[in-house]
């Protein structure tokens, strides 16, 4: 009985597996296809590859992702870690609703907080379009009437939602330290950024990463944020994807795809082999 539920177990596991990988592969497959069907298979061929290096819209919005998730990345873990600590000093009276307030970015619907920021961003940009008509009456110097969205926007956004991934992150490993630290630290003559980094970011650095780690995966992974508070001057990879699956899905698509995929495994594979030495080397100092 037990052989027979573990051979089901295994089937049913490799059927939620092909299910899940099936599609990745199949596209992986075609990026590599001569011809521009994603049905009928006439060759094995690089052509793609070529022509993907050669669009100046793809490689501008891989330029653009990559610098908003690098920036909204470093942003976001700057500002979240501090917040964390913050957060950490606070009584529980006062940290419990406010971590509550922080959970709700992850839990709400992204759709709700794209159009909340659009929102936000054009009615701000109606008040600033008024105050500088008003200061500018003056003839001091000249502001800007108007503003649009675009890449600082969109900055702002992934800023935005990135935050609370970070203080998640983080919270554990400083409920994890000891509390006595700090003050040994400052009782030895550390001020209060000296023990911060002497003593309290080693014993966080862990979450610290992680928390950037996601942070740059969901800031890489957005579309619908983006699509809302970017405007019409700057656009993510997956915005640019969107708006060429409109027409006809591509064979460049397959391509890109497919180097993402790529370098996701990769890092993870990274992540993985620094984790496992530096478990390796604790544990060759504790025997």
């Amino acid at each position: 009985m037990k052989r027979g539920a573990s051979v089901f177990n295994r089937v049913v596991m490799a059927l939620v597996f092909l299910f899940l990988y099936a599609p990745i592969f199949l596209l992986i497959i075609f990026s590599f296809n001569a011809g521009n069907s994603n049905m009928v298979w006439k060759g094995f061929s690089l052509h793609w590859y070529g022509q993907l290096f050669h669009n100046r819209l793809i490689m501008q919005s891989v330029y653009t992702t990559l610098l908003v998730s690098f920036l909204a990345t470093l942003i976001a873990t700057v500002a979240g870690t501090f917040a964390a600590i913050g957060f950490y000093a606070m009584r529980r009276r006062w940290r419990s609703p406010l971590m509550t307030i922080n959970n709700i970015p992850m839990m709400n619907a992204d759709i709700v907080t794209g159009v909340s920021l659009c929102l936000l961003f054009v009615a701000f940009f109606g008040l600033w379009e008024n105050f500088a008509v008003w200061f500018n009456s003056f003839g001091l110097f000249r502001l800007p009437t108007h503003l649009s969205m675009g890449f600082g926007t969109m900055l702002i956004a992934h800023v935005t939602f990135n935050i609370p991934y970070v203080i998640l992150s983080i919270g554990p490993k400083l409920r994890q330290m000891d509390k006595n630290l700090i003050d040994a630290a400052q009782d030895l003559g550390c001020t209060w950024m000296q023990a911060f980094w002497k003593v309290v970011l080693p014993e966080i650095k862990p979450g610290v990463i992680s928390g950037a780690l996601t942070a740059f995966t969901m800031s890489i992974d957005d579309f619908v944020i983006s699509y809302f508070t970017a405007g019409s001057s700057a656009s993510t990879l997956a915005v640019t994807i969107y708006g060429m699956t409109k027409r006809r899905v591509n064979p460049q698509i397959n391509a890109v795809s497919t180097l993402l995929f790529v370098a996701v495994l990769l890092l993870l594979a990274a992540v993985n082999i620094r984790e496992a030495r530096q478990e390796r080397m604790a544990a060759q100092r504790q025997s």
